[in-house]
């Protein structure tokens, strides 16, 4: 062999005793559902801590933190599956391992596609016995709760590289209890607004499906450093908070985030202009309704996001919605700010407030719309008088403190504070506060574990328990099992 050459003959071609043992995982002799528990199995295995560190090629800063244990390595931006610059950081879990043997995993390789997902079951106890609401998303109390089953296909475009053109796309389908926040109008949302349920926590089927991610996206480097252009339903831009229970800090919800936009349908495009800053632009149909829905109006996004060369310090100022348009379904004008800040890898802080508000509600005449708050002070509960004309406003703010414990634990401290001037957005005119701490254990890399402890209340008016009590204490567990 000449001097300096490389021997790239595959190791089976060297003989048994020198060719890698090929995993059980992706073993097509063994049959699926033995292949699916192989993978679960072997990532149950302790990691091998000489094993080299994989660290791909990204064009930016390095990633603030560490995930896990945290719900993601990066600073939040919205509407993109990761910022520009940063790859694909997706972890392969055991249905892809399973599926990696057979054709069509080869194809789904060759071509960038993962299919993935979880399942998401919680319980939990609380001094409510008709309603958790406003808090989220376990609203029905003293009770075990099936929450999400979701099932993701996608494709990341590659933003790391400068030289072509890449596509993407993402579809999201979900089934269980959270679809009665995620709904939007046109969207299968008759199992939501065409059920009322007088007797439950919450009006709607008990349990309903919503295909609420579906975009494409298109990558174009050579504007400023890069500019993705996604076009479909996607999330709202500028939350803490997703509705995706793996990427959350906490089980629930605070209330901020439980009653603003969740998803939108139209057109927004990303642009990093630097390692410092990102621009996005983009038009959409308004919160939650669909373009074709009679619901919709035209409504403008704009956000930028400024990140410290230190990495330590993040803003995020948003437009996340504005037409000037009255209340229709749920067309909010939302301003929001988020500050995050890194004290350590481990240790980081984030904090968001917004103004919130509608037009003329007293005018809405659309499904799931009404015309009164449930609770205002000074009337019996069910009795209050129309919402105002003009604006309804809402203002809020949460602070979240999350501390690693150790590379497979977090703590975090979600403390809020909001203020529902005419109970537009919960129903009950009041001020409240939110306190909560909760710890997420991934006892292997595709289960999570998150207990949780939750004490709120309301100042002006008995807003829990379906507006009996101006208080609510509870604890909460979940399950994220990922696939």
């Amino acid at each position: 062999m000449p001097a300096g050459s490389t021997d790239v003959a595959p190791a089976a071609a060297l003989g048994d005793s020198q060719a890698a043992p090929v995993a059980a995982s992706g073993d097509c002799s063994r049959g699926f559902f033995s292949r699916l528990a192989a993978a679960y199995r072997e990532d149950a295995q302790p990691a091998d801590p000489n094993a080299p560190a994989s660290t791909p090629a990204r064009r930016g800063l390095d990633s603030p933190f560490p995930s896990p244990p945290f719900p993601s390595s990066e600073w939040q931006l919205g509407g993109v599956d990761y910022p520009i610059g940063v790859p694909n950081e997706n972890s392969q879990y055991p249905l892809e391992k399973a599926l990696s043997c057979t054709s069509l995993g080869h194809w789904m390789q060759d071509n960038r596609i993962e299919v993935y997902g979880w399942i998401n079951p919680s319980a939990n106890l609380s001094t409510s016995s008709h309603s958790n609401y406003p808090l989220s998303y376990a609203t029905r109390p003293n009770r075990v709760e099936f929450d999400q089953f979701l099932f993701r296909i996608e494709r990341i475009p590659d933003t790391v590289q400068t030289d072509h053109i890449d596509w993407g796309f993402h579809f999201d389908d979900l089934y269980g209890y959270d679809y009665h926040y995620t709904t939007m109008k046109g969207v299968t949302s008759n199992q939501l607004l065409n059920n009322p349920k007088p007797n439950s926590a919450l009006n709607g089927k008990l349990y309903g499906n919503d295909p609420m991610i579906a975009y494409v996206d298109l990558y174009i480097p050579w504007v400023a450093q890069g500019m993705v252009i996604t076009a479909g339903r996607y999330l709202s831009l500028p939350d803490i908070e997703a509705q995706f229970s793996p990427n959350n800090y906490l089980l629930t919800h605070s209330i901020l985030y439980t009653v603003d936009a969740y998803t939108n349908m139209g057109i927004i495009t990303t642009t990093k202009l630097s390692d410092q800053w990102t621009l996005q632009l983009g038009i959409h149909g308004g919160d939650d309704s669909a373009i074709w829905d009679s619901t919709s109006r035209l409504t403008g996004q704009a956000c930028v996001r400024w990140v410290s060369k230190s990495n330590d310090d993040m803003l995020y100022p948003c437009v996340e919605s504005f037409n000037g348009a009255r209340q229709t379904y749920n067309n909010l004008q939302e301003f929001v700010m988020t500050w995050g800040r890194r004290f350590s890898p481990q240790v980081h802080m984030l904090t968001e407030a917004y103004y919130i508000y509608v037009k003329d509600q007293a005018l809405a005449t659309g499904p799931g719309q009404s015309q009164a708050p449930t609770g205002v002070p000074g009337y019996p509960l069910g009795e209050a008088p129309s919402f105002p004309l003009g604006k309804n406003p809402a203002y809020g703010i949460v602070n979240y403190v999350n501390v690693e414990v150790s590379p497979k634990a977090y703590v975090s401290v979600r403390n809020e504070f909001y203020d529902d001037k005419d109970g537009q957005r919960t129903g009950f005119a009041t001020r409240y506060s939110s306190h909560t701490v909760g710890m997420t254990y991934w006892a292997t890399p595709d289960l999570e574990i998150r207990p949780e402890l939750r004490y709120e209340h309301a100042y002006d008016f008995p807003a829990y328990n379906g507006g009996l009590k101006n208080h609510q204490t509870t604890a909460l567990v979940d399950a994220i099992l990922h696939y």
